[in-house]
């Protein structure tokens, strides 16, 4: 088991003026599950090759153990890395995929198959260990290259979007075997997904990067109730929080014809601010339906069973805006309903520079 640290690290490709990924500063625990999302282009698979030894750091370090580790060839660096494609022979079978890196350390035949057959059981791939990768379903492949790296009993797990090629009904139930074989081993793993669900149900801490910065890093639930700014209350969360721009008038802060309520604190942040312009975030949770608010008129409605997200057309600042409401399953709302809306819940407020003021 290890412990985790970038200080200050950059990555700038050839040719690029922007780092693909800017100054990280980064702890990850030992035994923590750390989940590295973003939008596409943001650096979250850098970051990791970074750690993996994949991609060279032009500027600060990388330490694993308080090792300086930045300038290590990957295969010194005691880490598994299991990739997004897998990367399994298929002419090998599943027993030889496994064990192949042991091979290569030359570890004796009967220790190799042992701790083959003690990752099988764990994953519960022992049906399996005669099969070629080609006769598995994508749930089994993704686990045989699990077992691949199990069986190394390494420092540290990284994992690159390893999901990405399996079907959502399998999405859901891999993640949770995952999460519970990572509790299980108490390995360090650092885990890089798209996919805000998938890291807010997966990892003891989030860290949500933007354009190769980092963001912000907290356990799921701050993430989604204290955003650090606009575009991390925009990423976390699904559906994603209405955030409008507003104006500060006397004082007040409006959406459309509707008062945002502000308690007294947030209110003399408001007026201490030094600018008149503001966002407003409301989760959509937090959005009701109501006499006498802000008018709209629906124009789509999911429904998903046990809830729905109710979509409402309103105007606001002279435009249309659209606000997301998540309502009970059973809601009667249809298309083409006018309603009337009002704020139900907490909200929060970000300045002109994006960041958080309060909420």
């Amino acid at each position: 088991m290890a412990e985790v640290r970038y200080e200050a690290a950059s990555r700038i490709y050839p040719g690029s003026e922007e780092p693909a990924v800017d100054a990280l500063d980064l702890h990850i625990t030992d035994g923590e599950l750390l989940v590295l999302v973003g939008p596409s282009g943001s650096g979250k698979s850098t970051a990791l090759r970074m750690l993996a030894g994949l991609e060279y750091v032009d500027k600060g370090s990388i330490f694993i153990n308080d090792v300086d580790v930045t300038l290590k060839p990957p295969q010194e660096r005691d880490i598994a890395m299991v990739f997004q494609n897998y990367a399994l022979y298929p002419s090998m079978t599943v027993a030889e995929n496994m064990g192949f890196a042991l091979k290569q350390a030359k570890v004796p035949k009967e220790q190799r198959r042992a701790q083959v057959e003690e990752a099988a059981r764990i994953l519960d791939l022992e049906p399996y260990l005669d099969r070629k990768p080609k006769n598995l379903s994508g749930g089994q492949r993704q686990r045989v290259a699990m077992g691949r790296a199990i069986v190394r009993s390494p420092q540290v797990f990284l994992m690159d979007e390893p999901q990405s090629n399996l079907d959502a009904k399998l999405r859901v139930q891999t993640r949770t075997e995952l999460a519970d074989l990572q509790a299980r081993l108490g390995t360090t793993m650092v885990y890089v997904t798209h996919d805000q669900v998938e890291a807010m149900t997966m990892g003891h801490r989030v860290a949500v990067l933007k354009d190769g910065i980092l963001q912000q890093v907290d356990a799921p639930r701050t993430l989604y109730n204290a955003p650090r700014n606009r575009f991390v209350a925009g990423f976390i969360g699904s559906p994603a929080m209405n955030i409008l721009d507003v104006e500060r008038i006397d004082g007040a802060l409006k959406i459309g014809s509707l008062d945002v309520p502000l308690t007294p604190d947030l209110a003399g942040k408001v007026t201490a601010a030094s600018t008149s312009d503001f966002a407003v975030g409301v989760r959509p949770e937090h959005l009701s339906f109501t006499e006498g608010g802000l008018a709209g008129e629906v124009v789509v409605v999911e429904a998903l069973g046990s809830e729905s997200f109710i979509h409402v057309r309103t105007l606001h600042q002279g435009g249309e805006q659209l606000l997301v409401i998540r309502e009970d399953g059973q809601s009667s709302i249809q298309r083409g309903d006018r309603v009337a809306l009002s704020i139900a819940g907490p909200i929060h407020v970000f300045g002109s520079d994006g960041e958080r003021i309060a909420g």
